[in-house]
């Protein structure tokens, strides 16, 4: 094939970025309310059903569709989840952004509503069990509990080594992942959703 520089300018100059490789992207909506105990962040509990996580506390959200924004995902996401309207949702702005080391990448907005909005939520319970609230003040003033995982990747046993010049095998990197924990009443957040929740903390204490 054999193709001109112009050609190859107009194929780049109007074309939307986006991941080498397979890759999966998913808004997630932190949920500010105002309830009795102040500003608090909303917390899910997975339904024990799902395949995926089944039972663990993250934040709303869930896989974009074609067509659609992030943020629009986000708020899509956690008005199905909950039972909200759109309108009931105000978005602050977009939060820092995860990227996972299993291909996919979590795009965290900021959401505030009402604790009437909240009261009244219809959960959808084929993916929610329940859901909660962690007041912003002991967000604040608790530091979590921190502990780190490594990542190595494990090529399949027919990698061919010898194609590349590295008969004896190829020095990988490797990467630490941090494993926040908080620990609010009998609710543990731990994993991802300590990650956002942590990032979130240090963005309005501004330390990010």
């Amino acid at each position: 094939m054999i193709m001109d520089i112009k050609t190859i300018e107009e194929k780049i100059k109007n074309r939307k970025s986006g991941f080498v490789g397979q890759h999966t992207s998913f808004g997630v909506m932190v949920l500010l309310v105002d309830t009795k105990k102040g500003p608090s962040l909303l917390y899910e509990v997975r339904a024990k059903t799902l395949s995926r996580q089944p039972g663990e506390i993250c934040f709303p959200g869930g896989q974009r569709e074609e067509g659609e924004t992030m943020e629009q995902c986000a708020v899509r996401e956690t008005c199905e989840e909950l039972g909200l309207e759109p309108a009931m949702i105000r978005v602050a702005g977009k939060l820092d952004t995860l990227h996972a080391h299993a291909n996919f990448s979590l795009y965290c907005y900021l959401g505030i509503t009402g604790h009437e909005n909240i009261s009244s939520a219809k959960i959808n319970h084929e993916e929610v069990d329940e859901i909660f609230t962690v007041p912003l003040d002991f967000l604040l003033d608790t530091k979590p509990e921190t502990h780190y995982m490594q990542v190595r990747p494990y090529p399949e046993e027919d990698f061919p080594y010898d194609k590349i010049d590295f008969a004896r095998g190829y020095k990988w990197r490797t990467g630490t992942l941090e494993v926040p924990i908080y620990t609010y009443e009998d609710k543990v957040i731990w994993g991802m959703t300590a990650r956002i929740t942590e990032s979130f903390i240090g963005i309005i204490k501004g330390e990010e």
